[in-house]
């Protein structure tokens, strides 16, 4: 399949905001990007994706739209994740170029001067990264470095360190990403897949301005679980290294029993030691067929087909 070359005349930017249950900071959000981009005299759209609001999340959206003609609203049947609604947003932009951004002002929208800059110079994919992460507790900076640093060992790509979906994406990479049509989603690693001419732009992660964050211990886990094993079939490999030692252990351990009885005689079995053998193996057994289950379970998914998501109502956008 051969991508489509885009003429790009870098004149639109459409920011992607994925929101779920944000009633709190939606009018700081626009208001802020408004004074930033405005004064600067940058044509761009807002593609709002609403995934499966519980509070007024989508009403204020509505209200805002209707005030605001570059605010465009898509509303999910349901709540999907942030990775299906970030793909959301990127099938419905029609800019030039598309900034994904958090809605919480964690990214700060004053670096997407700085990414148009690095754009107009020739850059396809312009990354943020962040320098300073003490808004996030000692915890979730920890469990993010053994992350990256676990599947940079053992992925066949880099992902860059600390480097979000907060990231300048030319035209024709966001058509490169069109090509990728797995359902399991990780989003930063189909971003590092890529390629394109890149440059990374550092800044410091402020704290959330309103509200309270979505993403739980139980959500990180999840999202990196589904970044190992869409990226790597190194757990699936493993098991052949792990099985092959337990092996070899095994026999070796059988040669030393059998020299023993025969020249020291047999002595009573170990009862302890025996369970401690067997449910080391059958525990090893379990893990590797839960390793298989986490791949099989994604095969499952993938040959369904099934829409990655389904859309209620969209506001402002120009449908053909």
């Amino acid at each position: 399949m051969m991508m489509e070359v885009y003429k790009v005349n870098k004149n639109l930017i459409s920011l992607i905001a994925p929101m779920y249950n944000e009633e709190e900071v939606i009018t700081i959000f626009f208001d802020a990007i408004e004074n930033i981009l405005s004064s600067k005299k940058i044509n761009y759209e807002i593609i709002c994706i609403n995934d499966g609001s519980t509070d007024n999340t989508f009403t204020i959206l509505q209200e805002q739209a209707s005030k605001n003609s570059c605010i465009k609203v898509v509303n999910l049947s349901r709540n999907y994740g942030k990775e299906i609604a970030l793909t959301a947003g990127l099938d419905f932009a029609q800019g030039d170029a598309v900034i994904p951004i958090d809605c919480d002002l964690q990214d700060p929208p004053e670096v997407i001067l700085r990414m148009v800059e690095k754009w107009h110079e020739g850059y396809e994919m312009v990354l943020g990264k962040r320098i300073d992460r003490s808004s996030d507790s000692f915890i979730k900076r920890w469990t993010s470095n053994m992350f990256y640093k676990i599947i940079d060992k053992i992925s066949d790509i880099h992902i860059p360190e600390n480097v979000g979906d907060f990231r300048l994406l030319d035209r024709k990479v966001l058509e490169a990403i069109k090509m990728y049509p797995e359902r399991s989603r990780f989003m930063k690693g189909i971003f590092a897949s890529l390629g394109f001419k890149q440059y990374v732009i550092e800044y410091v992660r402020p704290e959330r301005i309103a509200g309270t964050t979505k993403w739980n211990y139980w959500n990180l886990y999840k999202l990196a679980i589904e970044g190992i094993i869409s990226f790597t079939s190194f757990p699936l490999k493993i098991w052949s290294y792990v099985g092959a030692t337990t092996a070899i252990s095994a026999f070796g351990y059988g040669i030393y029993l059998i020299i023993k009885t025969l020249f020291m005689g047999i002595d009573t079995p170990g009862y302890a030691s025996l369970m401690v053998v067997t449910l080391f193996i059958g525990g090893l057994i379990l893990l590797c067929l839960g390793v298989i289950g986490e791949y099989i379970a994604r095969i499952f998914i993938e040959v369904k087909q099934r829409p990655l998501y389904l859309v209620t109502e969209t506001i402002g956008l120009n449908e053909e």
